[in-house]
């Protein structure tokens, strides 16, 4: 990075969720119209955005969060934040609004089921944007969040110099259309998703690799669970295999465990496979509950 941007305090600024995350793990599913007991249960402070950030401070970039919470979310967990020396004058409080809320069941295979009351998350037309913490970033990560919001503060991001990274994450499958997805990618630098990501992007711009999606953003990162990971640029593709945790403790966050990683050694310069294997080793990390 040259000029301004490079002069920026603070690295990397990101947009989306904020949660409380309930976990509840069981044996197996239960079938329809059957019951199951529940083996344990907890509460999180979690989210795209808050993991990401979480991951990516505690290696050592300079990480701030933009997301609105609602009534219930509990002051301690901001102040864990702040003790992450994550920047949190982003985070808006709306009072008389539901705080974003995950319920995830988990069974002993590591499998899913996630429902999420999107809250105060939910589609907030005009929503303040903000504006002063863009003169301080160089970066801006864009995951979970309404679309609209998002696309506006891509738009104010770029009209301030700063670069931008696409990551809808799994609302690439129910937030975000044609139209809306083209113009991220088209405003973006780099394309973080898994494999259904990758493939519903494809979707979006009619094609059938992940080369396609290098007219549009000039680099493409697809995560790969147990495979790992690969990253696709107009100069070539690199691979690496998967960091193997010892135990497994969840996989809800992996994902967003990897992308801190990767940038805490790209913000360090290193290599794109050194980035990939950052990122592959954080997420072993949090699998195994090592936050």
């Amino acid at each position: 990075m040259t000029g301004a941007v490079a002069d920026r305090p603070r690295d990397l600024l990101v947009s989306g969720h904020v949660n409380i995350d309930r976990f509840l793990s069981v044996r197996s599913f239960p079938e329809a119209d059957r019951t199951v007991p529940v083996l344990e249960h907890r509460a999180e402070v979690g989210g795209t955005a808050a993991n990401i950030a979480r991951v990516a401070s505690k290696l050592g970039v300079a990480t701030g969060l933009v997301a609105r919470v609602g009534d219930g979310f509990p002051d301690e967990y901001v102040a864990e934040f702040r003790r992450a020396g994550i920047d949190v004058r982003g985070i808006q409080r709306v009072s008389g609004r539901p705080t974003p809320t995950c319920y995830t069941i988990e069974d002993l295979e590591g499998a899913q089921r996630t429902l999420i009351d999107q809250g105060v998350m939910a589609r907030v037309p005009g929503a303040r944007l903000p504006l002063r913490l863009l003169r301080e970033y160089s970066w801006l990560h864009l995951t979970t969040a309404d679309p609209e919001f998002q696309l506006r503060l891509l738009k104010a991001a770029r009209a301030r110099g700063l670069l931008v990274a696409a990551d809808p994450a799994q609302e690439i499958h129910y937030r975000w259309d044609r139209r809306s997805f083209r113009t991220l990618l088209q405003g973006s630098e780099l394309f973080f998703g898994n494999r259904s990501e990758v493939a519903r992007a494809l979707e979006f711009v009619g094609g059938d690799r992940p080369e396609v999606l290098l007219e549009f953003v000039p680099l493409v990162i697809r995560t790969e669970g147990r495979s790992g990971a690969t990253a696709f640029s107009r100069t070539g593709t690199v691979h690496v295999r998967a960091a193997r945790p010892t135990r497994v403790r969840t996989f809800v966050g992996a994902g967003d465990s990897f992308r801190g990683g990767f940038y805490a050694a790209w913000f360090a310069g290193q290599s794109l496979v050194a980035c990939l294997t950052a990122g592959t080793r954080s997420s072993a990390r949090w699998i195994e509950g090592k936050r």
